[in-house]
C-alpha cells in the first residue's frame, strides 16, 4: 500500500520542469567514449586497411610484387624444362594477364583474407585453356557429409555459380593460409593486425581533426555576466560560435589572436601527457601491422627500429622469411593442381638463383657445394634443388 501510494504520487504537487544548458556559460568542452572496434568481415578490413592504411597497402603491394616477380622454373624428378605447355599456360595464363599480375592478385588475396582462389577454364586440351583468380569475398565453401568441400559457390549480388570440386581435378584451386579455429576459410595477417590497424586509422584521424577543427579543445570561453550570474543569450551565442568558425579554426587560422568582448574569458587548457603521445602510439601501431605481415619495418621507413643492422640485411631477411616461404607454398600446390590436368608429376618453384636479393647466401652455398669432395654429382645437384642427370648409356 504504502509502495503504491509514492507510484500515484498521492498529495504530491507537480514541479514545473525546467531546462536549462550544462554548456551555456562555456562554449568548448570534450567528451569520451567506448572503444569501438571496426567490422572484422573481408570486404570492411580490405576497405579499412588495403584501401585507407598506408602500412597495410604498402606491406601487402610489397610482399605480392615481390613474390609475383620470382622467376619461376618447371622441373620433374628428370629434367627441368625450358618450354612446356604448364609453362606456357603460367606465362600467359588470360588474354588479360601474364603471370605477375595473376599471382600478384593471388597472393593480395590471399594476404587480405587469407584465401586464394584459382578458376581453370576448360581448354580443348587436357591442360585449362585460361586462369582466372577469383575474388575471395565472393566463395563460399559447400561442405559436404563429411566436412570435406563438395562444391564452392560464387556469388555475385543474386546470380550464383556452382564449382563442383568432387571430381579428379576440381576446376577451382583453394589456397588457404592455416586458421586454428576454422575448417574451411584461412586467417589473414590482416585480420591479426584488425586492433593495430583501428589504433593507426584512428590515430590518423585525430592528427586530421586536429589541424581542421580542435577535436580537444585547447581552452574554454568562460562568460562571466554581472555578479557572477547571467548566460548568453542565443544570438550572442551563436554569433560567438560562428565567429570562431569563421576565423579561429582550422589550418588556415592558426596562430591568429582572438579578440575577446566584455564578459568574456579565454581559459587555456593544455594536452596532458598522454595526449601528446599519439605519435608514438601511432608508430607502435604501425611497427604491429608490419610485424603481422612479415615485413621488416626498416623497409617501411618507420622510425625506431634497429633489428637489423642495414637495409641490405632488412632486405634479405624480408625475402628469406616472408617472401619465399610464402611464393613455395603457393608455387607448390599450384603446380600440384596442375599436374592433375597434366597427367604427369610437375614442380613449379621459385628459382632461388635468379632472386638479387638472396645473390650473396646462393653464391656462398654453391661454393661450399662444389668443394664437398666426398659429394657425388647426384647428391649435390639434389642439394641444389636440381634434377638429377639422366645417365648415359654404355656404347
Amino acid at each position: 500500500m504504502v509502495l503504491d501510494f509514492f507510484r500515484r504520487g498521492a498529495g504530491v504537487e507537480a514541479v514545473p520542469e525546467q531546462k536549462a544548458s550544462a554548456t551555456g556559460r562555456v562554449a568548448a568542452f570534450g567528451t569520451a567514449g567506448r572503444v569501438a572496434w571496426s567490422p572484422r568481415d573481408t570486404v570492411s578490413l580490405t576497405r579499412t586497411g588495403y584501401g585507407a592504411n598506408p602500412v597495410v597497402h604498402r606491406c601487402v603491394k610489397m610482399i605480392a610484387e615481390a613474390a609475383a616477380a620470382l622467376p619461376l622454373v618447371l622441373q620433374d624428378s628428370a629434367q627441368r624444362y625450358d618450354t612446356h605447355p604448364v609453362l606456357g599456360l603460367v606465362r600467359r595464363p588470360n588474354q588479360a594477364q601474364g603471370k605477375a599480375e595473376l599471382f600478384e592478385a593471388l597472393y593480395g588475396y590471399l594476404l587480405l583474407s587469407g584465401d586464394g582462389y584459382v578458376e581453370a577454364v576448360a581448354g580443348p586440351g587436357p591442360l585449362p585453356g585460361e586462369l582466372h583468380v577469383l575474388r575471395s569475398d565472393r566463395v563460399r565453401v559447400v561442405p559436404g557429409a563429411d566436412g570435406w568441400p563438395m562444391a564452392y559457390d560464387y556469388v555475385v549480388g543474386s546470380r550464383k555459380h556452382r564449382f563442383d570440386v568432387t571430381g579428379h581435378t576440381p576446376p577451382l584451386c583453394h589456397i588457404r593460409a592455416f586458421h586454428p579455429q576454422d575448417d574451411h576459410y584461412g586467417l589473414s595477417p590482416l585480420q591479426a593486425a584488425a586492433q593495430a590497424l583501428d589504433v593507426h586509422n584512428a590515430a590518423s584521424r585525430w592528427s586530421k581533426a586536429l589541424l581542421d577543427n580542435a577535436a580537444r579543445p585547447s581552452g574554454a570561453i568562460v562568460f562571466r555576466g554581472a555578479d557572477g550570474a547571467g548566460g548568453l543569450s542565443a544570438d550572442q551565442y551563436d554569433r560567438l560560435l560562428g565567429e570562431m568558425e569563421a576565423h579561429h579554426q582550422g589550418a588556415r587560422n592558426a596562430g591568429r589572436p582572438m579578440l575577446l568582448e566584455g564578459g568574456l574569458d579565454w581559459k587555456p587548457m593544455g594536452f596532458s601527457p598522454s595526449d601528446m603521445e599519439f605519435q608514438k602510439t601511432k608508430e607502435s601501431a604501425a611497427r604491429e601491422i608490419a610485424l603481422a605481415f612479415g615485413v621488416p619495418p626498416m623497409l617501411l621507413g618507420i622510425p625506431g627500429d634497429a633489428t637489423f643492422a642495414n637495409y641490405q640485411e632488412a632486405n634479405r631477411a624480408f625475402y628469406r622469411l616472408t617472401v619465399l616461404p610464402l611464393a613455395t607454398r603457393v608455387t607448390a600446390q599450384v603446380s600440384e593442381w596442375l599436374s592433375g590436368f597434366a597427367g604427369e608429376l610437375l614442380e613449379l618453384k621459385p628459382d632461388l638463383d635468379q632472386v638479387p636479393a638472396l645473390a650473396v647466401e646462393r653464391s656462398e652455398l654453391w661454393r661450399r657445394v662444389n668443394d664437398a669432395a666426398f659429394l657425388t654429382d647426384v647428391e649435390k645437384r639434389s642439394l641444389l634443388g636440381l634434377p638429377a642427370l639422366s645417365e648415359p648409356a654404355d656404347g
